[in-house]
This record gives structure tokens, sequence and C-alpha cells, in this order.
């Protein structure tokens, strides 16, 4: 959200911007940063949390927040120079009941998107099904089902895996409603990456403005956790071959139990090929905690393997990714496929196997695999909880590393595109420029 303001404010001069970033006394990502002067971060944190926040989901959390919200919102108004007026809101997913503060300022509200515009499409199609029909996606036994954002059907498979949790469909319903009476949304997307989806996204006004990326978060990243130190994983991609190593990363909340850490450790030492493995702890089983990083990553590696392996791999903590993956060592990416990660891979052009894992990544491993054409897979059907042998890795991160020149090509192609998209005369570029005039012609600006 940072980011965006970021981009906005550098598009137009008149602009200002307040974001309104809930934070928890838990909370450990850095926030960016902002660019711009005109550009003020607002902390409500939660260490005196309004009573209903005790507890209950992230939505009911911010929910509870609505009268700080409403609060912050005529604080920023107040702020604002003569002549200036509060142009709109610009809500995160977790954020839509934050639409009625909108309208109770009298002005329109639109979304930000932060996962793919295909994954929208399936969203919004399930929501239109089940308020027209009464379709139940959780209750459906097809093998596949045509999206109307996606050029093939979606096989039941990559489905996310929430979806049979009625409790949550539910929430997902209201969600998509929310997106149908919004002004716009603006979506972490490139048009010419996902020209099916976002053509096809016809209830409101669609805007792609990615890709929105934060290529300097990693400088800020320490690894450790008693595996190797970021400085010392990066000298030792400076001395491996162009495009010889396989990175494997499974993003903040991608961690493996110990059955499936043995697998992966004897399929990356039978494949023979130089690897970077970012290896964490998962949390206690039963919690919503996240990963952690180990004391000592040998605790849960099979006996002799991080010896065996010195001349050709590493195994590190938390990583800084974007500075791996723009190394010129690195010639693979085994991801869990979220949205982010997926389009820092196509930035730098690299190669990617997909192991997804939770939320929507499915339905991102199977447009990477099936309709753009430009990853291979680990296992692109992966169930929670699934072992994954030692086997199919070895096999997976081969095939990744192989020779493919259709596939490179089209990576090629659309790492070109989303480099181009936000430059000047490019299609993000003139989307933004589009959302700025909407913003003016509402009377905010």
């Amino acid at each position: 959200m940072v980011e965006l303001a970021n981009l906005l404010a550098d598009r137009h001069a008149a602009l200002s911007i307040s974001v309104l970033i809930i934070t928890t006394t838990s909370s450990t990502a850095a926030v960016p940063h902002p660019a711009a002067p005109r550009i003020t971060l607002l902390h409500l944190t939660d260490e005196n949390p309004p009573p209903a926040a005790a507890a209950g989901s992230v939505f009911a959390k911010i929910e509870a927040r609505k009268p700080q919200i409403r609060e912050a919102v005529s604080a920023a108004i107040g702020r604002s120079p003569d002549g200036a007026r509060l142009a709109g809101l610009v809500l995160d997913m977790f954020c839509t009941s934050m639409a009625d503060v909108a309208g109770e300022f009298g002005v329109p509200y639109y979304i930000f998107f932060t996962s793919a515009a295909s994954d929208l499409g399936f969203i919004s199609h399930i929501q239109q099904l089940h308020d027209e029909s009464g379709f139940d996606v959780a209750e459906f036994e097809g093998n596949e089902l045509a999206v109307p954002s996606w050029a093939r059907p979606i096989p039941r498979w990559a489905f996310p895996p929430n979806i049979v949790n009625k409790e949550w469909l539910q929430l997902l319903y209201r969600i998509a409603r929310v997106f149908r009476r919004a002004r716009g949304i603006l979506v972490n997307t490139v048009r010419e990456l996902e020209s099916c989806a976002v053509d096809s996204l016809s209830f409101t006004k669609v805007h792609p403005v990615g890709p929105i990326l934060n290529l300097k978060a990693g400088a800020a990243a320490a690894a450790g956790g008693g595996g190797v130190p970021e400085e010392e994983a990066i000298e030792w991609l400076d001395r491996q071959p162009e495009s010889s190593v396989v990175f494997l990363c499974f993003g903040s909340m991608g961690a493996f139990r110990e059955e499936q850490v043995l697998e992966i450790a004897n399929g990356l030492e039978a494949s023979g090929l130089r690897f970077l493995w970012v290896l964490r702890r998962p949390g206690p089983e039963g919690t919503r905690a996240g990963p952690t990083d180990y004391q000592d990553v040998r605790e849960v590696l099979p006996k002799g393997f991080v010896d065996r392996t010195a001349g050709v791999g590493r195994v590190m903590g938390w990583a800084p990714q974007t500075i791996i993956l723009a190394h010129k060592a690195v010639g693979g990416f085994v991801s869990h496929c979220g949205w982010n990660s997926t389009l820092e891979s196509l930035w730098f052009g690299v190669p990617m196997a997909t192991w997804p894992m939770y939320a929507e990544q499915k339905l991102n491993a199977f447009l990477l695999v099936h309709e753009l054409e430009i990853a291979t897979e680990i296992k692109i059907d992966y169930r929670n909880g699934e072992i994954v042998t030692a086997e199919e890795v070895e096999r997976g991160v081969r095939r990744l590393m192989e020779r493919d020149c259709s596939r490179e090509e089209r990576l090629k192609k659309f790492s070109d595109c989303i480099k181009k998209a936000l430059m000047d005369g490019g299609s993000s570029s003139a989307s933004i420029a589009e959302f700025i005039e909407g913003c003016k012609s509402s009377g905010g600006m």
C-alpha cells in the first residue's frame, strides 16, 4: 500500500496521501519509507485495542477499528492544504468494511487488490454464480469450472483450499459484493500479462497498475537462524557460474515439518545441482504463529547433509529474496507462488518451479504453468500435510534447470512487458493516469 502511495504521488504533484497502517504488537514487517513529503503514514497500533478486537478474525479486528479510522480520516482532511478535498478511500481487501466510512464522507472508495487479476475474476465469478443461481462452489463435484477471466477451465484441485469452509466462503462472497460496488479496483498486475482477465472484469473499472514491487526491501532483511549469514550466501553466489543455482524459498509463511525437510534435502542432494535453500521452522501446530529461524538447521537436516553438499549448496534462514533473485548465478526459483514472489521472479527473468501451499497460490501456479506456460512444477496440486518425495523434488529441480527455448522466450517476453509497463507510455502508467483523472472528476482534487 505504501509503494502504491509512492507511485501515485510520483505521478501527480498535487496529490496528498495518508496511509492508515493497522499494526499489531506482533508485527515484524518493515514499512517502506514514503518517497514524498506529501505521503503521511498513520499507524494505528493495538497496544490499547478496542474491546471487539480482542478476538476473532482479522476482518473482525479491522471492523472494530472503524471509529479510529473514521477519526483518522477526519484528522487527515483537517491537515490538508487549503482548497484540497478528500478524493476517495483506497481499501485493502481485508478492509472492505471501511466502504461505509467512504459513504459517510460522501466520497467513492476503490479497492487495491494485491493478487492476480485472474484471482479477482475467480472470486467475483463464484460470488455471482452464488447470488444469481445459488451455486455453491464448496459442493462443486465437477473436474473443472469455466471462469470468464481464464482462458482455460480451472481444475477443481486449483481452487483455494479454504473454499470448502462455508464460513470463510460467505465472507469471501461479502468481500466480492463490496468489490462490485467500488468506483474502481487497482490491481497489482500488468495488462499484457493477464489480458484475458483484465478484459473480462466488466463489473467495475479495473486499473492494472503493476508491477508494484519493493525491490530494495531485501537489503534490510537479515539472514541467520543457524544457516549461513546473508553476506556469506551472497559471496557464495558470486563464486558460482551464471544461471547455475536453484533458489528455494517459500514465502513469509512457508515452512515444512521435519519429514518433508528430509525429502527436500535428499532430493536436492541426489540432483547434484547447486542450490540455495531458505529453511525455516514452522510455527507450533494448532496455532497461527508464523515460521521462525532455526538455531541450527542441522537439527532437521539429514546427518552429514551440510558437509556433503558444502561444495554445491547453502542453507540459510530468512533471506533477502529480491537480492538473490537479481543475482546472475540464480537460474531457477522453487516458489510457493505468492503473487509478489511471482512478479519478482518475472521482473528478474528467473524461471520458476511451482510448489503452491495455501490461499490462492494453486490458482497462480495453474496460471503460470498452464495458461502462460512460463513455469514448471514440483507439485502443482500440493495438499497441506502431503509429503512430496525426494524423487519428485529431484525430478522437479532437474526439469527446472533444463534448457527450454520456448519457455525461455515466453518468460523473456513477459519480463520485458512488466518492466515497460510503468515507463512513460506503458500500459500501467496509462492506467494510473486514468485512475488519477477519475479521482479528479469525482470532485475531490
